[in-house]
């Protein structure tokens, strides 16, 4: 699970417990700049051809944490239970979005558009 906290003109996206393990990262700080937007996302792409892991971890429809290659690019990902996932779009980064999960989804994705609207 993710959880996310905005500082300033940046977003931060802290994995949390052992999904910073299994996705081999602790935290991404990205600006809201390069947010293009967040969505509810119930049923992401976990499926066994959905994506090539290039580090991370990946059980099919059950489980995926890092750093995948999608038909759309680089894309980090963190969901366990699909029904708290959504997906932040990304521009000028690294990752093309990030598919996380969140405690609270309609919230978070609410939190990242407002601060996208007032850092514009």
């Amino acid at each position: 699970m993710v959880e996310i906290s905005i500082h300033g003109d940046q977003a931060v996206f802290e994995v949390l417990a052992s999904h910073k393990v299994w996705a081999f990262k602790s935290k991404l700080q990205i600006p809201l700049s390069h947010i293009s937007g967040a969505r509810l996302e119930p049923n992401p792409p976990l499926g066994w051809f959905d994506a090539i892991k290039w580090m991370g971890t990946d059980l099919p429809h059950l489980f995926r944490a890092g750093t995948f290659f999608t038909h759309e690019g680089r894309v980090f990902f963190d969901v366990r239970h699909p029904e708290k996932t959504i997906i932040v779009d990304l521009k000028d980064e690294e990752y093309k979005h990030l598919v996380i999960e969140v405690e609270d989804p309609s919230h978070s994705v609410d939190i990242l558009r407002a601060a996208i609207q007032n850092s514009g």
